[in-house]
Protein backbone atom coordinates (compact mmCIF):
# COMPACT_ATOMS: atom_id res chain seq x y z
CA UNK A 1 0.00 0.00 0.00
CA UNK A 2 1.07 3.58 -0.69
CA UNK A 3 2.28 4.96 2.43
CA UNK A 4 0.80 9.13 1.33
CA UNK A 5 -2.87 7.45 1.42
CA UNK A 6 -4.52 9.99 4.10
CA UNK A 7 -6.60 7.95 7.21
CA UNK A 8 -10.09 7.64 6.81
CA UNK A 9 -12.10 10.64 8.30
CA UNK A 10 -14.64 9.07 10.06
CA UNK A 11 -13.04 5.96 12.21
CA UNK A 12 -9.15 6.88 11.47
CA UNK A 13 -8.85 3.70 9.29
CA UNK A 14 -5.14 3.47 7.43
CA UNK A 15 -6.15 1.08 5.25
CA UNK A 16 -7.51 3.33 2.34
CA UNK A 17 -7.38 2.74 -0.93
CA UNK A 18 -8.80 4.91 -4.01
CA UNK A 19 -11.42 3.84 -6.18
CA UNK A 20 -11.98 5.93 -9.30
CA UNK A 21 -12.12 9.64 -8.30
CA UNK A 22 -12.92 8.65 -4.42
CA UNK A 23 -10.93 7.82 -1.72
CA UNK A 24 -12.71 4.42 0.32
CA UNK A 25 -12.24 2.55 3.80
CA UNK A 26 -12.76 -0.74 3.69
CA UNK A 27 -12.83 -0.86 7.96
CA UNK A 28 -16.45 1.33 8.34
CA UNK A 29 -17.56 1.66 4.27
CA UNK A 30 -16.91 5.81 4.43
CA UNK A 31 -16.08 7.59 0.93
CA UNK A 32 -15.63 10.81 -0.08
CA UNK A 33 -12.92 12.62 -2.59
CA UNK A 34 -9.53 12.94 -1.63
CA UNK A 35 -9.34 16.50 -2.83
CA UNK A 36 -11.57 17.20 0.13
CA UNK A 37 -11.49 17.71 4.02
CA UNK A 38 -12.53 14.63 4.22
CA UNK A 39 -16.21 15.10 4.90
CA UNK A 40 -17.16 15.03 1.18
CA UNK A 41 -20.21 16.93 -0.55
CA UNK A 42 -22.67 18.94 1.74
CA UNK A 43 -24.60 16.40 3.56
CA UNK A 44 -27.86 15.65 1.44
CA UNK A 45 -31.25 16.60 3.62
CA UNK A 46 -33.82 14.03 3.19
CA UNK A 47 -37.24 14.70 4.41
CA UNK A 48 -40.31 12.75 4.73
CA UNK A 49 -43.69 13.13 3.21
CA UNK A 50 -45.00 15.58 5.73
CA UNK A 51 -41.27 17.52 6.26
CA UNK A 52 -40.06 15.70 9.30
CA UNK A 53 -36.03 14.92 8.36
CA UNK A 54 -34.74 11.63 7.98
CA UNK A 55 -31.74 9.54 9.09
CA UNK A 56 -30.30 6.83 9.04
CA UNK A 57 -31.79 4.06 11.79
CA UNK A 58 -34.79 5.81 11.71
CA UNK A 59 -38.24 4.03 11.95
CA UNK A 60 -41.28 5.23 9.53
CA UNK A 61 -44.51 4.29 8.12
CA UNK A 62 -45.50 3.83 5.02
CA UNK A 63 -48.59 6.62 3.95
CA UNK A 64 -50.26 5.07 1.57
CA UNK A 65 -50.76 1.82 -0.39
CA UNK A 66 -47.69 0.55 -2.67
CA UNK A 67 -47.97 -1.74 -5.37
CA UNK A 68 -45.08 -4.18 -5.41
CA UNK A 69 -44.09 -5.92 -8.66
CA UNK A 70 -44.56 -9.87 -8.14
CA UNK A 71 -46.41 -9.60 -4.84
CA UNK A 72 -50.81 -9.72 -5.45
CA UNK A 73 -51.28 -7.58 -1.90
CA UNK A 74 -48.30 -4.95 -1.93
CA UNK A 75 -47.61 -3.00 0.99
CA UNK A 76 -50.36 -1.28 3.22
CA UNK A 77 -50.54 2.03 4.84
CA UNK A 78 -49.43 1.70 8.03
CA UNK A 79 -46.98 -0.79 7.68
CA UNK A 80 -44.09 0.30 9.70
CA UNK A 81 -40.45 -0.01 8.62
CA UNK A 82 -37.69 -0.16 10.85
CA UNK A 83 -34.12 0.68 10.58
CA UNK A 84 -34.08 2.59 7.62
CA UNK A 85 -30.98 3.40 5.52
CA UNK A 86 -30.14 6.42 3.39
CA UNK A 87 -29.27 6.13 0.08
CA UNK A 88 -28.76 8.06 -3.48
CA UNK A 89 -31.20 5.25 -5.48
CA UNK A 90 -32.36 5.52 -9.04
CA UNK A 91 -35.41 7.05 -9.84
CA UNK A 92 -36.17 9.07 -6.46
CA UNK A 93 -36.25 6.24 -4.88
CA UNK A 94 -33.41 7.17 -1.67
CA UNK A 95 -34.55 5.10 1.48
CA UNK A 96 -32.71 1.40 1.59
CA UNK A 97 -35.17 -1.05 4.07
CA UNK A 98 -36.09 -4.33 4.77
CA UNK A 99 -40.18 -4.62 4.47
CA UNK A 100 -41.36 -7.25 6.54
CA UNK A 101 -43.00 -9.91 4.56
CA UNK A 102 -41.13 -8.40 1.36
CA UNK A 103 -37.60 -8.13 1.91
CA UNK A 104 -34.83 -5.97 1.32
CA UNK A 105 -35.87 -2.88 -1.29
CA UNK A 106 -36.13 0.62 -2.11
CA UNK A 107 -38.66 3.14 -1.12
CA UNK A 108 -39.50 6.78 -1.83
CA UNK A 109 -39.32 9.35 0.96
CA UNK A 110 -42.19 10.95 -0.46
CA UNK A 111 -44.08 8.04 0.50
CA UNK A 112 -43.35 7.88 4.14
CA UNK A 113 -43.34 9.94 7.34
CA UNK A 114 -41.40 9.39 10.38
CA UNK A 115 -42.88 7.39 13.29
Amino acid sequence: MSENLPACPKCSGEYTYEMDALMVCPECGHEWAPDGDGAGPAERVVKDAVGNVLSDGDTVTVVKALKVKGSPSGIKAGTKVRNIRLVDGVDGHDIDCKVDGFGPMQLKSSVVKKA
